[in-house]
């Protein structure tokens, strides 16, 4: 049993005992909160950042001991980020929904709940957290559990990222209809990462799909390149959060110093 696997099944276990009965259907109200258009935040000319809000990782331990997550998240905002990403998981990452919570009512920007949606409960909690795009991992879930979440995710609002590791996983996804898809380029079985997992894979893109790369992005220079190959936008999180000043890290990342 690998690291991800051992995620989803304590995921699942804490979502059953978390939510209980809560149904996951789709409320009917027409003054329902209408989620800001995360997808379309990292459409255009220049390539997109969506900056990650993240205390700690299973391989690395904590990433940042002095963690202020409202802060940050403005840091981010100031600093030309096009979207967020805030870590929701607890046990293995020391995320928390206070924190997606309390950066909701401080920035504008769009935001994705970074987490291991395993059951649809957690799609309507997503909605209810204030967030604007989640992320559904396709080495996590079935082609039935996927469909389902993202028909689920659609009837809120909800943008939804497809996450895949390699040419399988995104032939799935290109199957089953994902307009917003990302590369991570971490080996889930080593935890190393390399940008030639996005380079090799983003030719088999479908057309029209936002690509989005994940992981081991380190530089203005590797933002160019991904740029040139291709993709709308990148998820940067460890490079920023070890850095003294966040916000100044995303400038020099994105070119702008």
């Amino acid at each position: 049993m690998n690291i991800l696997d051992k995620i989803n099944r304590n995921k699942q276990v804490e979502v059953d005992q978390r939510l209980g009965r809560i149904t996951a259907l789709v409320k009917g109200p027409k003054d329902q909160r209408r989620p800001k258009d995360f997808r379309g935040a990292l459409t255009g000319e220049e390539i997109r950042v969506i900056a990650e809000v993240k205390k700690a990782s299973p391989s690395k331990g904590v990433i940042r001991s002095d963690f202020d997550p409202v802060a940050i998240a403005l840091a981010y905002q100031k600093a030309g980020a096009a979207c967020l990403s805030v870590l929701t998981e607890e046990a293995y990452f020391q995320g928390s929904n206070q924190y997606l919570l309390d950066i909701r009512a401080a920035v504008e920007l769009p935001i994705l709940r970074k987490d291991f949606i395993v059951d649809p409960r957690q799609i309507r909690e997503t909605y209810e957290l204030g967030a604007d795009a989640l992320l559904l991992i396709l080495a996590s879930l079935l082609d039935e559990q996927l469909d389902e979440f993202y028909a689920l995710a659609k009837g809120y609002g909800l943008s939804v990222l497809a996450e895949v590791h390699d040419r399988n996983e995104l032939d799935r996804a290109k199957e089953l209809g994902f307009d917003l898809i990302g590369v991570n380029n971490r080996n889930l079985k080593t935890f190393e990462t390399s940008l030639a997992t996005s380079l090799e894979l983003v030719d088999a893109m479908p057309q029209g799909v936002v690509k989005i790369s994940e992981s081991g992005i380190g530089d203005w220079a590797d933002l160019q390149r991904l740029q040139k190959a291709g993709y709308n936008g990148v998820l940067v999180g460890e490079r920023l959060m070890r850095a003294v000043d966040p916000g100044h890290a995303l400038l020099e990342l994105r070119g702008k110093l």
